[in-house]
């Protein structure tokens, strides 16, 4: 199982709630609750793994200490991740 440290905030300023993945540069998403946030950001890694794939860029190991309960499998389901030091 590969999973992803995340973070959710609620901001103010844009009344609603903000996930992201640490590990994953420019990858975040915004929802109206915090359930609703981390859905977007399950479909928003999706894209950014899938688009680090075909672009050959590599693809960093988790580091953080609470995992996204979104599994990469479920998200990026063209290969089968071996358990990266979680």
């Amino acid at each position: 199982m590969f999973v992803l440290e995340n973070c959710v905030r609620y901001s103010e300023e844009d009344n609603g709630y903000i996930a992201i993945i640490p590990e994953l540069p420019e990858c975040s998403a915004f929802g109206e609750t915090e359930e609703k946030a981390l859905e977007e950001i399950k479909m928003t890694m999706g894209l950014w793994l899938e688009t680090a794939k075909k672009e050959g860029r590599k693809i960093p190991q988790p580091h953080g200490k609470e995992p996204l309960k979104i599994l990469y499998e479920d998200a990026f389901r063209t290969t089968r991740p071996k358990l990266a030091g979680v």
